[in-house]
């Protein structure tokens, strides 16, 4: 009798051997899940079947995985909440602790999504060491960061994982997206989370796929080095496809509400084709994601000389660009920067302001949350009477602030083509400009320059964004 049961045992330790379930490390401890979604749930097995639970819910998932030991499913969640257990078994049970199901954010971009509470060297983030200090896990943010890696290939697996709200953590997170989860979890009341991946210094098509790249930007990049496969020497700057490669590809399709970016100053000497491209990326990331209605933020690039030659316009162009891609993205908003830009650094310190507007934007578009308006006032028309160009713009009911206040990085030009600076004065939503040095003017700008300081804004305090009237092609560095 004995030796039968030493048997069975033995038989029993075997199979539970033979038996491991495992999943990416997205799925970890302290992740936050979308709520109210059928959310993606995806690993590697060694038994036949695969049973997913979850302590929100009596409904077991059974789901087999393939020849290859990969399976797939979804789970549905319920209204934000937890904190909850989830248990993947194939006769070995893997037990993920301390779920929140809530909102995910997906938060990507180069340095300024990049740049930390901490902030970088001798470039802090004002506020950074207030929001360090007070974060704590009983505020229910949770954060992913997703570990810098170039690919040649698209990979399976990442090392990031989920992380609670502490001081440590908060310290190396993404200042821009900590600060939209603090409005949206103050506002909301609910879990957060950021799944963030960035890369300082990189280029939009840095994060397309191949695939995307050759069919729909055929000869304008070189995706040749990608068959070497050695990336060692290669820099995020303009190589496509790496950094989708290392860090988006691994994540597909993890469920999430909507997208965070904050990029383009990599790209800003190439602005028409950057419509191009952050319209193709948005249209990539809904479709792998397999979320076609994701919202989608962005940040304009800020104010900044770039060289000594501060009065240029190629930032005014890249302006355009960022503004045309928002009549071609559907449910997309841009959180506007002309007033919180910062001579000394492409990296302005003011990362709170842009956090907030970002979530201003979801708060009202996605969340149904009324009272403010979150869109800044944009030009609509100009007419020339005299000395004068009086210029309307696009704004809600209460109009444009402040009224009759002298404004400045307004501009005039005659028909030699010659821009001065100009005295503007707003009332309503209709701002009158005027210079000495301009008797008939032909063209107004706001703000078009690479180095200018926003100063017209809507009542809520969102800055009206840069235009121009006139078609001139000046295009300098």
């Amino acid at each position: 009798m004995k030796r039968v049961v030493l048997v069975t045992l033995a038989l029993f330790a075997a199979a539970s051997l033979q038996a491991k379930v495992d999943l990416p490390s997205i799925f970890s401890d302290n992740m936050v899940l979308q709520q109210k979604e059928n959310v993606a749930i995806w690993g590697t097995a060694t038994g036949k079947k695969v049973t997913v639970t979850a302590t929100w819910s009596k409904k077991k998932t059974v789901v087999t995985p393939d020849a290859e030991g990969k399976w797939f499913t979804r789970i549905a969640t319920p209204a934000a909440g937890g904190p909850y257990e989830i248990t993947v078994s194939d006769g070995e049970k893997c037990t993920l602790h301390n779920v929140l199901i809530g909102e995910v954010w997906f938060c990507s971009g180069q340095s300024n999504m990049e740049m930390p509470l901490k902030g970088f060297e001798g470039q802090p983030v004002e506020h950074g060491v207030d929001y360090i200090l007070k974060a704590s896990p009983k505020v229910p943010i949770r954060i992913c960061n997703i570990p810098n890696k170039k690919a040649a290939v698209p990979l399976k697996v990442s090392e990031g994982s989920w992380k609670e709200n502490t001081p440590g953590i908060v310290a190396k997170t993404s200042a821009t997206a900590y600060f939209f989860a603090c409005k949206m979890q103050e506002i909301l009341d609910i879990p957060i989370g950021l799944l963030i991946a960035d890369w300082g210094g990189s280029a939009i098509e840095a994060w397309l796929t191949r695939d995307l790249i050759e069919k729909d930007f055929a000869g304008e990049f070189d995706t040749s080095f990608l068959d070497a496969g050695d990336l060692a020497d290669r820099k995020v700057g303009s190589n496509c496809c790496i950094l989708f490669n290392g860090m988006v590809a691994p994540l597909i399709p993890f469920t999430f509400k909507g997208m965070l970016w904050y990029q383009g100053e990599t790209n800003r000497g190439r602005p028409e084709q950057y419509v191009r491209l952050q319209t193709a990326y948005v249209k990539m990331m809904r479709e792998l994601f397999q979320n076609p209605d994701a919202p989608f933020y962005f940040v304009q690039i800020a104010p900044y000389p770039y060289s000594q030659y501060a009065r240029l316009f190629t930032s005014g162009y890249f302006y355009e660009a960022q503004q045309k891609t928002l009549e071609l993205i559907p449910h997309s908003g841009m959180a506007p920067t002309v007033d919180l830009g910062s001579y000394y650094t492409i990296h302005p310190p003011k990362k709170m302001e842009v956090g907030n507007r970002l979530a201003y934007l979801a708060l009202v578009n996605d969340y149904g949350l009324e009272g403010i308006n979150p869109v800044a006032p944009s030009y609509k028309s100009v007419e020339f009477k005299g000395a004068e160009a009086l210029v309307a713009f696009d704004t809600d009911k209460l109009g444009l602030s402040p009224r009759m206040t002298p404004l400045d990085g307004f501009e005039l030009a005659g028909e030699d083509r010659v821009f001065h600076p100009a005295t503007a004065k707003a009332d309503k939503n209709i701002v009158t400009v005027t210079s000495e040095e301009v008797s008939a003017p032909v063209a107004v700008r706001y703000c078009f320059r690479n180095w200018s300081t926003g100063t017209l804004f809507n009542a809520y305090g969102i800055p009206a964004l840069p235009f121009r009237t006139d078609n001139w092609n000046d295009l300098k560095e």
